[in-house]
């Protein structure tokens, strides 16, 4: 197929902005970008299409284009759907390269394009399987027509007798042409796929598995919701779906390996309407957070909540229950060659891979239920994500679940708290893999909440366990609310000079001013501590006025420069007092 046949074919209404002379450069294949350097998923050939949000200003341009002829792109495509005509600085840079740049009108969708060069391309090549290629078009399909995956396994299994697989990169099935994948199998492959994917080999990838050979192809996720790393890409493998083929692949002609290439660029363009679907659900947790982080009342999160409600609670009309998970993958060093990268280095690469993959955790059917995935929300800042996750109404003490109604009119259900202890069993092995010996995936899990009044706290609880996490061995750990509590446990094991150094910090403040001034600072603090922070019952318990007791906590917090409405400061105060 040559460029000439795409600008010739009306149905695309591709109008030609610069390249004339090299209209008879050979089409490959097709990619949808907006990465500021695609390099790693070109392989030559490509006609790419992108949508410019890589554009910041005319500097932009240059290096970009000049990366696609340095693969040896035989094309550009840009819409312009958003960003209206195609700037001139981009066209001149593509003069210079000798890059063919195309216009997509508004009225035509990439899916479009990429479905017409993908039949005519595997058409060319494959010969007898272009009729596969053809009906692939139904995956293309919106709306209740579609078929998504599936159609496009239940063709291989019928045309070409290959059974495959849909898995997500914790080994979860996607899709399937109705041949099960035992569980640990899926897991299995899931994990050899990150490990082959983290040595930067194209696929496919040939693994064996109790004596059955599979071949496993990335499914690149590289348009508008692909996770942006561009300072360390190990992230972005994380979030890849991938297609698992029972067969050798080094039994298969290049027509073939061409063909189900193709596929999988398929499959990639169904992945990104999904994504596309939880956009406004993460809107809505991004929206939540900021007014938890920013301390607003109370009411004012309620009734956000009660208006995402539909959204986030379908089906369950009002959550009685909230928990809160909080998730963040960190990088020991950058890829060779790379600058050291962290979670929370510049451009937040941290934030959207913990999101893509706490998304992923938490979709899990057998981890929060079915039709999970039509209520998790999560959002991210800087380098962690923070998921909101609602739970139905549970029976009283006493009472048989499924016998009564709950607070919205539902059936009571067993207990449906998140467990860390659970949470991460199926999702182990394979995440191991792909971090390898440079990454860490922590989790940490809230206890449940009744009101929106105790989102805060719940999400400092969340973010404290995830640091207990962090301190524990291994790639992937979690830790819940119920753990917190065994720091005691560790007391003996810290050395003196650091627990005299530790506690001398809190609290030789409170000492000195108490020597001074008898403001009886220090049992101020451990009665509050006793008493859960609340102000009533520990005025009641020292008989003073709740004026003078929020006095006295106001002098402990100026002094130490702590905040006991924070649950790290009163753990650490905790800690002090024990080690005293």
């Amino acid at each position: 197929m040559r460029l000439r046949a795409l600008l010739d074919t009306d149905a695309l209404g591709l109008r030609l902005l610069g390249g004339e002379d090299e209209l008879d450069r050979p089409v490959r294949g097709v990619m949808t970008t907006d990465l500021r350097d695609p390099s790693r998923y070109l392989s030559g050939g490509e006609v790419v299409l992108t949508g410019l949000a890589w554009r910041r200003d005319a500097a932009d341009s240059e290096p970009f284009v000049r990366i696609l002829a340095q693969a040896g792109v035989s094309a550009l495509a840009a819409g312009e759907a958003e960003l209206g005509p195609i700037p001139g600085d981009l066209v001149e840079a593509c003069l210079r390269h000798r890059m063919p740049l195309f216009a997509v009108n508004e009225t035509v969708a990439f899916a479009t394009i990429t479905e017409h060069v993908v039949r005519q391309v595997s058409g060319e090549r494959a010969g007898d399987l272009a009729a596969v290629v053809d009906r692939h078009r139904r995956l293309m399909t919106s709306g209740p027509a579609g078929g998504g995956p599936e159609v496009v396994l239940d063709l291989l299994a019928g045309d070409l007798s290959l059974s495959a697989w849909v898995l997500s990169p914790t080994g979860r099935r996607i899709a399937d042409a109705g041949k099960p994948l035992p569980g640990p199998v899926a897991t299995a492959l899931a994990g050899r796929h990150l490990a082959a994917a983290r040595t930067g080999r194209r696929g496919p990838h040939a693994t064996s598995v109790d004596g059955t050979t599979y071949a496993l192809f990335p499914i690149r996720n590289t348009g508008r919701s692909a996770v942006p790393d561009p300072q360390d890409p190990r992230g972005s493998t994380l979030s890849e779906w991938l297609l698992a083929v029972e067969a050798d692949p080094g039994d298969w002609p290049e027509a073939r390996l061409d063909l189900l290439q193709g596929v999988t660029q398929l499959i990639a363009v169904e992945r990104d309407r999904r994504d596309a679907a939880r956009t406004v659900r993460r809107r809505l947790a991004q929206e939540v957070l900021e007014l938890v982080q920013t301390g607003a009342a109370p009411a004012e999160i309620a009734a956000r909540l009660r208006v995402a409600a539909p959204v986030l609670l379908p089906g369950l009309g009002t959550a009685p229950h909230w928990q809160v998970v909080v998730a963040r993958v960190e990088w020991e060093a950058a890829p060779e060659g790379g600058s050291p990268v962290r979670s929370g280095a510049q451009d937040h690469a941290g934030g959207p891979v913990a999101q893509a993959l706490l998304e992923e955790i938490l979709v899990d059917p057998a981890v929060t239920g079915p039709d999970s995935a039509d209520r998790i929300a999560v959002a991210y800042t800087e380098d962690e994500a923070i998921a909101l996750v609602p739970l139905p109404a549970v029976a009283p003490p006493g009472q048989a679940p499924g016998e009564g109604p709950g607070n919205d009119g539902s059936a009571y259900g067993a207990d449906p708290a998140l467990r860390a202890s659970t949470l991460l069993d199926a999702v182990r092995e394979p995440l191991s893999a792909g971090l390898a010996d440079d990454g860490r995936l922590t989790l940490g899990v809230s206890a449940a909440v009744h009101s929106a009044e105790g989102l805060h706290g719940a999400l400092e609880e969340a973010r404290h366990a995830r640091r207990v996490a962090a301190a524990r061995p291994g790639r992937v750990c979690a830790a819940g609310h119920d753990e917190l509590a065994s720091h005691v446990l560790l007391l003996p094991f810290v050395p003196d000079d650091v627990r005299r150094a530790f506690t001398a910090r809190l609290l030789d403040p409170l000492r000195s001013y108490d020597e001074r001034h008898r403001a009886e600072l220090i049992p101020t603090l451990e009665a509050f501590l006793e008493c859960d922070g609340s102000w009533t019952r520990c005025a009641t318990r020292l008989h003073l006025h709740v004026n003078t007791l929020r006095y006295r906590v106001g002098r402990i917090e100026q002094l130490t420069g702590r905040d006991l409405a924070r649950l790290e400061d009163k753990l650490d105060f905790f800690l002090a007092l024990r080690m005293s």
